[in-house]
């Protein structure tokens, strides 16, 4: 039996018969009519979905290979009130890309920014679609290498509204949160389970 899971589809097998803006603001949000074509070969019926279309975004672990600290952030998310889960939410440096932005260049950018803290080195780790059943938001997650020994506590751009503060903590106190659950974003709790796989390169990697 094979298991390997063969992506034979490309660009020519869905259709966009239309598409309809429901709402602009910061995000917009479109209705999509589309058909595509079905596992069997045959052609869906036109489905209708709605999309929240975003920008692609970048994200950074900042991480001292030396001291073996990571900084995270903490700020304010209004999406987090509709679960009864406290709004102030641990998470990694994020910022979106615009228009035709490095993600390189985002991820080092925000480090500043929003943890007061530079960014001499950066890894990929993943590239992946937030939620795509409802959005096109896609992210470049990053880990960064960074001396965690004098940060900025304090962050964010007043224009922006941002009120946000940076935690230095060592890798263990940041794996015991993400063990006991405490952590609710993706971007953090990948690259935390990443940093928990390849620690020992990392540090091997940056500190040689």
């Amino acid at each position: 039996m094979n298991n390997i899971i063969e992506n034979t589809f490309t660009s020519d097998d869905y259709e966009m018969l239309q598409r309809e803006v429901l709402y602009k603001g910061v995000f917009t949000l479109a209705r999509l009519h589309i058909r595509y074509k079905l596992f069997d070969g045959s052609w869906s019926h036109t489905i209708k979905r709605e999309i929240l279309e975003r920008l692609s975004a970048a994200a950074v672990l900042p991480y001292d290979p030396v001291r073996d600290e990571i900084i995270l952030i903490e700020q304010f998310r209004p999406g987090a009130i509709f679960h009864e889960h406290n709004p102030w939410l641990i998470e990694i440096v994020a910022g979106i890309l615009d228009s035709e932005q490095d993600s390189n260049d985002v991820a080092k950018r925000e480090a500043e920014e929003e943890a007061g803290c530079v960014i001499s080195d950066l890894l990929p780790i993943y590239e992946y679609f937030i939620s795509p059943g409802g959005s096109n938001e896609y992210l470049h997650l990053y880990v960064g290498k960074t001396d965690t020994s004098n940060i900025e506590r304090i962050n964010g751009l007043a224009e922006e509204d941002e009120n946000i503060r940076a935690t230095v903590m060592s890798s263990e106190q940041a794996f015991t949160l993400l063990r006991d659950g405490l952590i609710k974003t993706s971007p953090a709790i990948i690259s935390l389970q990443w940093l928990q796989l390849n620690r020992t390169m990392l540090q091997n990697l940056w500190t040689a």
